[in-house]
C-alpha cells in the first residue's frame, strides 16, 4: 500500500504544482501589482507598507490558481474612516476597472494580466495580538510560514489542498465552512507531510487540539483547535465544522485503504431534473415542503450563517409541533445557477431556499397538554381554573399525579403553520425574516419537483448523499 499511496501522491504533487512558466507569469503580474500600489502610497500623506500575502507569497499555491492578495498596511494610529479612504484610493489606483467589495472594511478587486486581485488595507500593527482589523493578522501568517515551509512542505500543501478540494472540505467561506489555507498549512507543518497528516486524522477523537507556539492560554469549544501561533486568544479551525472535520476523517481512511486519484478530484453529480425529484419524493413516502424566497441581497458569508439560523429555528419549531423533521437543507443560488462558487458577491436576484423533509405530514385535531402536579397547589389551580370551562377542552383530568387536558390542535399540517403570522415567531435570521415577509411561497411533497431547474445539483445531493 506505501508504494501505491506514493504513486499516486506523486502524480497529484506533479499536477498541482505549477511549472517554471506558471509561476513566471503569476511572478510578474504580483511585481505589477505591487509596484502600482507603491506609487499609488507614495502619492498619500502616510507611508505605508504594501506586502503580497497568502498563498503565491508563500509559494504554496496550486497549479492553475489566479489569485494574487496584496495588503497595504498604514500606520496604526490612522483612524479606521481615513484607513478605508486610502486603502479605496490604492486600490482603485491599482485596479482602474476594479470593483468594492466588503468584508470588515471595504477593498478593491479586480483583474490585472488575467489574475484575480484583491487589493486591502490593513494597519501595520506590532503584534497579532494588538490588530484594529481582522484582515490585520494577515501580514504575520505570511511572515510565519515563510520562515518554515521549505520546497517539500510546500509541494505538501499542494497535494493537501487538493485533496480536500476534491472531497469538498476546503475553503473557509461560511457556506463552506472547511478548511483554509492557512489552516492547512499549519497542520501540514504541524505533522510534516501530507501521508503523516492523513495518517493522523484518520484517528483524530475530536475535539482535537494543537498549540504550535505552545502558548497554552486559553480553551476554545471547537471539534477542530488549531492555535494562531501568531495570536494565542484565535483558533485558526473555529469555522471549520464538525462535519467536515468527520468528512476529512472518513476520506483519510478511504484514501489510506484504497489510494486513487478520484479522491482529489473534485465530482459535481447529475442534477436531478423534475422527474427524478419527483420519483424520489414519491419513493420516500414523506413530505417535503420548502419555502421559496428572494434571496436577500447581502455577501453570502452574511447570508449563509442566516439561512442556518432560520432552518434551524423552523425545523425545532415543526419538530417541537409534532411533525417529526426527517432531514433539512437550505439552498442558494446567484441569480439561476444552482451550484454556487463561494464568491463574496451580493446575491443579484438569487433564490433562496429552505427544505424540511416531515416523517409526519398530518396531526390529529387535538393534542395532550400536561399541567404541573396537582399538589404544586398555586400552580396546579391556576392551570385547572384556565381550562376548566373551556367548551372546546377535554379535561382536565387527573393522570398519575398531574392535571391533563386534551386541546384542539393550532396546526395541524405543517403547511397551515407556513401559512400563518406563527412562521415569524419561529428563530429567523433578520435579513431571511425580511425576505420572507416580502413574499414567500410555500411548496408540498412533489411540488418541490419545481426546484430542481434552479438546484438540480443540490436535490441530487440531498436525495443522494455521500460521506
Amino acid at each position: 500500500m506505501s508504494d501505491e499511496f506514493d504513486a499516486v501522491v506523486e502524480r497529484v504533487r506533479d499536477r498541482v504544482s505549477p511549472d517554471a512558466d506558471e509561476r513566471a507569469r503569476l511572478q510578474r503580474a504580483a511585481r505589477t501589482v505591487r509596484e502600482r500600489a507603491e506609487a499609488a502610497v507614495s502619492d498619500l500623506p502616510v507611508d505605508a507598507e504594501v506586502i503580497q500575502v497568502g498563498s503565491t507569497a508563500r509559494e504554496t499555491w496550486t497549479a492553475g490558481d489566479r489569485d494574487v492578495d496584496v495588503f497595504v498596511a498604514f500606520p496604526p494610529e490612522l483612524d479606521r474612516e481615513t484607513l478605508e479612504a486610502y486603502g479605496l484610493q490604492v486600490g482603485h489606483a491599482v485596479l482602474p476597472e476594479g470593483r468594492e467589495e466588503y468584508a470588515e472594511h471595504p477593498y478593491v478587486v479586480g483583474e490585472c494580466d488575467g489574475y484575480d486581485v484583491d487589493l486591502v488595507p490593513c494597519y501595520a500593527v506590532d503584534d497579532a495580538t494588538a490588530i484594529q482589523s481582522a484582515v490585520d493578522r494577515t501580514p504575520f501568517h505570511t511572515r510565519y510560514l515563510e520562515s518554515r515551509l521549505d520546497d517539500r512542505l510546500a509541494g505538501a500543501v499542494r497535494v493537501t489542498k487538493q485533496f480536500l478540494k476534491g472531497i469538498g472540505v476546503y475553503g473557509s467561506d461560511l457556506r463552506t465552512r472547511g478548511f483554509s489555507g492557512y489552516l492547512t498549512e499549519l497542520l501540514v507543518l504541524e505533522y510534516g507531510g501530507f501521508r503523516d497528516l492523513v495518517t493522523a486524522a484518520a484517528d483524530w477523537h475530536p475535539p482535537v487540539t494543537f498549540d504550535p507556539e505552545d502558548h497554552g492560554t486559553r480553551s476554545f469549544d471547537d471539534p477542530l483547535v488549531v492555535v494562531d501561533p501568531t495570536d494565542p486568544e484565535r483558533n485558526v479551525a473555529a469555522v471549520c465544522s464538525a462535519r467536515n472535520v468527520a468528512r476529512f476523517q472518513h476520506y483519510a481512511r478511504e484514501l489510506l485503504t484504497t489510494p486513487r486519484e478520484e479522491l482529489f478530484e473534485a465530482t459535481i453529480p447529475d442534477p436531478y431534473d423534475a422527474d427524478a425529484v419527483r420519483a424520489a419524493v414519491e419513493g420516500r413516502d414523506t413530505t417535503p415542503v420548502a419555502l421559496r424566497f428572494a434571496a436577500p441581497d447581502i455577501v453570502e458569508d452574511q447570508l449563509w450563517p442566516q439561512l442556518r439560523k432560520s432552518l434551524g429555528g423552523l425545523t425545532d419549531e415543526l419538530d417541537r409541533r409534532g411533525f417529526d423533521v426527517f432531514r433539512s437543507a437550505a439552498f442558494a443560488t446567484d441569480g439561476g445557477s444552482g451550484t454556487g462558487d463561494g464568491s463574496q458577491n451580493a446575491n443579484d436576484a438569487g433564490t433562496a431556499v429552505l427544505l424540511v423533509e416531515l416523517a409526519v405530514a398530518e396531526r390529529p385535531a387535538i393534542e395532550r397538554h400536561e399541567g404541573p402536579p396537582v399538589h404544586v397547589r398555586e400552580h396546579a389551580t391556576g392551570f385547572y381554573e384556565a381550562y376548566a370551562d373551556d367548551p372546546d377542552v377535554s379535561g382536565p383530568y387527573v393522570d398519575g399525579d398531574r392535571y391533563v387536558v386534551e386541546r384542539p390542535r393550532e396546526f395541524r399540517t405543517a403547511v397551515e403553520f407556513l401559512q400563518s403570522d406563527a412562521l415569524y415567531d419561529v428563530r429567523l435570521g433578520p435579513h431571511v425574516e425580511s425576505a420572507l415577509e416580502t413574499g414567500h411561497e410555500i411548496l408540498v411533497g412533489v411540488e418541490i419537483a419545481a426546484l430542481a431547474e434552479l438546484v438540480g445539483v443540490e436535490l441530487a445531493d440531498y436525495f443522494d448523499p455521500k460521506p
